[in-house]
């Protein structure tokens, strides 16, 4: 495999402002083959080959085993995260986590200790993951149907009127609640994450991507933080930096690596496939910094949409600030070092 550094995109020289804590400038590995996504079509091969060559850069490792052991441990029980939402084509890629399983599996990662996860089980059914879970011998889980755990309690001062499905929810009863609870499947399953997030708009925060698609079925009593921007805004990042009684992330600091799938961009739309609002792009994103990977997916969909003189403009959202402010990761493009490498 023979890959070939295209350069790397810095930002400015000048030193950020002191401050109690400041995390490291996020790096991002982008892998671009060209001929790895065409006509609706993935190269099996060409993505395995970019996953590996990605994960390498990102961790320095000379060997795809090594590299996936400084990320997970066989004692983990490693969730993918991916959105199954859009469908096979928008949505996350099998193609890219069938590549993800396979070098978890050659790593001597248990089969059964590998969870493809999403907000619904059936969307992952929906999405063809049920077929890809049978091949490994991994599972298929959807966050909200593992159940809540009622001692792991996100108060925020913003009623919801509770539905069928939430902890709390009595049939024949009107209630009202300030408290989202956390889905067992985090906070008793997975210690682990690997989040592969698709390239697709969303309309009021730009970018369906790691911040939103994590936390995509966190939580119940969750339609109460859509009633306004400034709660959706601050909400994300709460849900993200919730710590235990360790305090340790339950979902922040279990997050071992994020890939972007942008072997397609979808730059209209947000929740379903429209393929003509979709362009292929042939790249995979990898970091650490689910935060940095957002911004640059925001700023890669404006520009595709400034070429296409597509008047859409989404607003320019404060979620990636405020994630930034607990120090989820770095919404600053200056602060970032992207790196660039093509596939031959």
């Amino acid at each position: 495999m023979t890959v070939t550094a295209l350069g790397q995109a810095l930002g400015s020289d000048e030193e950020p402002a002191a401050e109690a804590f400041t995390l490291p400038a996020p790096h991002i590995e982008v892998i671009r083959d060209d001929a790895s996504a065409k006509r609706w079509q993935v190269d099996k091969k060409r993505v395995n080959q970019m996953v590996e060559a990605g994960l390498l850069q990102v961790t320095g490792h000379d060997n795809p085993t090594a590299a996936w052991l400084a990320l997970v441990s066989p004692e983990d029980t490693v969730g993918i995260k991916v959105n199954a939402g859009p469908g096979q084509v928008s949505g996350t890629r099998r193609e890219v986590v069938d590549s993800v399983i396979r070098g978890l599996l050659e790593a001597k990662i248990p089969a059964g200790k590998i969870i493809i996860w999403d907000a619904s089980l059936s969307e992952l059914q929906d999405a063809g993951y049920r077929t890809l879970a049978k091949r490994h011998g991994v599972r298929l889980a959807g966050s909200k149907d593992s159940g809540w755990d009622e001692t792991v309690v996100l108060d925020k001062a913003i009623l919801g009127a509770l539905i069928d499905g939430d902890l709390e929810f009595k049939a024949g009863e009107e209630i009202d609640s300030r408290k989202s609870h956390f889905s067992r499947l985090i906070t008793r399953e997975i210690t682990r994450i690997i989040s592969i997030q698709p390239l697709i708009n969303h309309n009021r925060v730009g970018i369906s991507g790691h911040l939103v698609g994590l936390t995509r079925g966190a939580v119940d009593n969750d339609r109460r933080f859509s009633v306004s921007d400034s709660i959706f805004v601050t909400a994300l990042p709460d849900i993200i930096a919730k710590t235990d009684d360790k305090e340790t992330r339950y979902i922040g600091d279990r997050l071992a690596l994020c890939i972007t799938d942008a072997l397609y961009m979808q730059y209209l739309g947000q929740s379903k496939s429209l393929l003509h609002y979709t362009e292929p792009l042939g790249q995979l994103w990898f970091s650490t910094d689910p935060v940095a990977l957002d911004v640059l997916g925001i700023e890669t969909l404006e520009a595709k949409r400034q070429d296409l003189e597509v008047e859409f403009h989404p607003p320019r959202s404060q979620l990636y600030e405020n994630a930034a402010a607990v120090f989820i990761g770095e919404s600053d493009p200056k602060r970032r070092v992207v790196e660039y490498f093509k596939r031959d």
